[in-house]
Order: structure tokens, then sequence, then C-alpha cells
């Protein structure tokens, strides 16, 4: 079981799926340097082989980030391995489909994810929003390298939601200590000025990963008259975003985040569904300045411009993995 003071604290976001999860593993005494992702134990995954997959859609989904409002029961799929985000609410259709061409050698079926209402319920925000497909992976110490891949299939141009804007996020769920002001109170006595701070150090959330950022060709600003992605990184060591690769083709990627036991995130893709490499490692930071102790999971970000008619991006992925390294690795990256 995992202890009150570890599950406090933990967002909301993600507190229901480590309840569905196995045991925290705890850290190893051996550390090691930066691996490829795809590197070691296979902890968690799902082929989306089995036919018979399906996800319980409870509606009205939640919207905590919007009004504070987590609608349970939450959605979760039939095979225990998917759960709605309490923060943000699940895509509003979730199902299994058959692989495109080009995937993974004897992939039969992978998962396609699409939403309309990204928003509060009912109320379309007239601005992006985005939903939550969350992984109940095990949480580890990032003692163990966890690390993680997935196959993403990016469809045809004119199938896209032609708004300029992030249309999906592939991201992970950790956390770290982080040093915070804090105002801090002693009963009736008043301190100069009313209050008096002191700063603590709270282990805090974060979600590092990638966002797929789409210029459709009528876009004002694309001088070059065709559509395209951009991969932006999140997040440098001040919390930026950093540009990543340009995709000008469709079709199949594969992404990938390693973490090492420094606490810094180590992003890797490349087009097609080959395994990743040292060469397609795209950039490493400690996000936030935050070193992580903890990697609690993974999830995908539908994302749409939530104007109550008009559909996301349509969006498969397949056989998301998720690792740990315990002992010498063969795959470290090559700095």
């Amino acid at each position: 079981m995992l202890s009150s003071q570890h599950t406090h604290s933990l967002s909301c976001a993600f507190r229901y799926v480590l309840l569905l999860a196995a045991p925290v593993i705890m850290s190893p005494t051996v550390t090691l340097a930066q691996i490829v992702p795809g590197t070691g134990t296979l902890v968690n995954t799902d082929d989306f082989e089995k036919e018979d997959f399906g996800f319980n859609l409870n509606w009205p989904k939640s919207s905590k980030e919007e009004d504070e409002q987590v609608r349970y029961p939450l959605g979760q799929s039939t095979n225990g391995m998917w759960a709605e985000g309490p923060k943000r609410g699940m895509p509003d259709t979730i199902k299994r489909v058959e692989t495109p061409a080009g995937g993974l050698p004897g992939s039969t079926g992978a998962l396609y994810l699409r939403s309309r209402d990204t928003g509060i319920p009912g109320r379309p925000g007239h601005k992006q929003a985005q939903d939550d497909l969350v992984m109940t992976a095990k949480p580890m110490s990032i003692g163990y390298n966890p690390n993680f891949t997935v196959r993403v299939y990016l469809p045809e141009w004119d199938q896209w939601e032609q708004r300029n804007g992030v249309s999906l996020g592939i991201r992970a769920g950790l956390q770290g200590p982080q040093e915070k002001e804090k105002e801090v109170s002693f009963g009736r006595r008043l301190f100069r000025g009313g209050r008096r701070t002191e700063m603590v150090t709270e282990m805090e959330p974060f979600y590092p990963g990638f966002f797929l950022h789409f210029v459709p060709a009528n876009d004002p600003n694309n001088k070059e008259g065709v559509p395209y992605v951009v991969t932006l990184i999140r997040a440098d060591h001040n919390g930026h975003e950093v540009r990543g690769p340009k995709i000008t083709q469709t079709g199949w990627w594969t992404f990938g985040m390693s973490v090492s036991p420094d606490g810094q995130c180590h992003y890797y893709a490349h087009p097609g569904i080959e395994e990743l490499t040292a060469k397609d490692h795209l950039y490493s930071a400690i996000p936030y300045t935050i070193r992580a102790t903890y990697f609690n999971t993974i999830f995908f970000n539908i994302c749409s411009g939530d104007d109550g008619q008009t559909w996301s991006t349509p969006w498969i992925i397949d056989d998301p993995k998720v690792y740990y390294v315990n002992g010498a690795t063969t795959r470290q990256a090559q700095r």
C-alpha cells in the first residue's frame, strides 16, 4: 500500500490511477547513466490486440482544471489499463481500431482517440482545451531509470482539425522536491505587515513530454503554404517549451522518454516504427528545475478548440510501453 504521505503528495489527476496500480517499486542502490527509451524490463503495456477492448465512458466527464468538478465515477477501460483523468476528463471517443498500414509487424489493433468537447461539459469555452487518457502504470523511483515508448499515427493532413495549435500531448507524470515560499500563521500573533513567509520544500507533481502543434496550410503565418507539425518538448529548466523536429510527412512516428537517476528527462523521437536508438536523442533537461524522484505514469492529451462543433484530429496510438532498469544496460545513450 502507498503511504498516506506519498499519496497526498500526488496531484488529484493521478491519485485514482495510483490506487489501481501495483505497489511502488522502491529505489535500487545502483544508479545508471541515461538510457535509450525501450530499455530494460517491461513493467506495463497495452498492445490493443484483444478485440473485446472497450472503455466505459461515464458521462459527464470531469473538468476540475476548469471548474473544480470531478464527476465520479471516472471512465475506465474494460481491461483496467486506462482511466479518465480527473483533472481534465477523458476523450469523447476511445475505441480499438485496425492498425493503420505500416504499423508494428503483427499488430492488428491500435487505440483511436478523438474529442470535440474538451472543456467543461455542455459549456464550450471557445479556446484550446484538452482531455486526458491515463495509463494505470506502476509508480517507481527514478533510480530505476524509468522510460517509455509509444507509436503514434499522424493521419493525412485533410483529416486534421484545421486550427493552429496543439493537437496531441504525449507525457509522463513525475514528482520531485521543490522549494517554495509559503505564508506561515502563528495563531493570533501578527508580524509586521500581517504576514510571515518561509521557504519550505514540498513534493511537486509535473508533467513533461511532447506536444504536436499543427500549422494549417492556410494559416496567415504559414509562408510555405503547406501543412506541417512542430514538435514541442516540455520543458527546459525554466519551464519553457523547446522546439523539436518539424514534421512534414504524415504516418507513423515513435516517441520516447527516459528519466535518469539525477532527475533529468531525456527526449527521443523518429519517424517510423523502429526501436529508438541513441541517435534519436533530441534534448535533455531538468524541467522547471525540479529533479524528479518518482515516475508515476504516462498519459495522452487530446486537444481541440472546444467550440462545441469541431472535432479534434483523430489520433491513433499503439503499444505504449513502460520499462525500468535495475542493473547494467547495453543501450546507454552516448553523450
